[in-house]
């Protein structure tokens, strides 16, 4: 868990800093079904768990007809047994079920299994920030998905 929380420190650093934002220290809990966290707009985050022990946490916001994923991170001995996706897939249907129409994200550009992620949810490359990030400098890949259907 330090691990986790660590990461998440140190990415939210690196995200205030290249957006210039004074984003407040979400802390990372449990969002199960029926929570405030159904109905609340703005900040909203759910964390994976097994047995126990918080493997992955997802962290965004809404504001009007779109939300943003401000981070999406999954402890390294927990990658690729889908506790990432589904995070990704749980957030997104809640963001659809409040009538959000796009999804909007930023990814370093280097990052080309996170893209590749973002792409098998529907999510398409729409521009490019330079120097976006910083320790390394690097730019971002945006990235949109755009919310279709009724919700729920």
């Amino acid at each position: 868990m330090a691990e986790l929380v660590a990461e998440h420190e140190r990415l939210r650093g690196h995200h205030a800093r290249a957006r210039g934002d004074d984003l407040r220290h979400l802390p990372v809990q449990q969002a199960q079904r029926g929570s405030r966290h159904r109905q609340q707009r703005g900040p909203s985050q759910r964390a994976a768990e097994r047995a126990g022990e918080v493997t992955g946490f997802f962290i965004g916001r809404e504001a009007a007809n779109e939300a943003e994923v401000l981070n999406l991170a999954v402890m390294p001995k927990f990658r690729r047994q889908g506790d990432g996706r589904a995070l990704l897939s749980a957030a997104l249907e809640e963001i659809r079920s409040r009538g959000v129409q796009s999804v909007f994200l930023e990814v370093r550009e280097s990052n080309l299994g996170a893209i590749a992620f973002y792409e098998s949810f529907g999510f398409s490359k729409i521009g490019r920030r330079k120097i976006y990030y910083q320790d390394p400098e690097e730019a971002a890949i945006n990235m949109e998905k755009k919310l279709t259907g009724p919700p729920g």
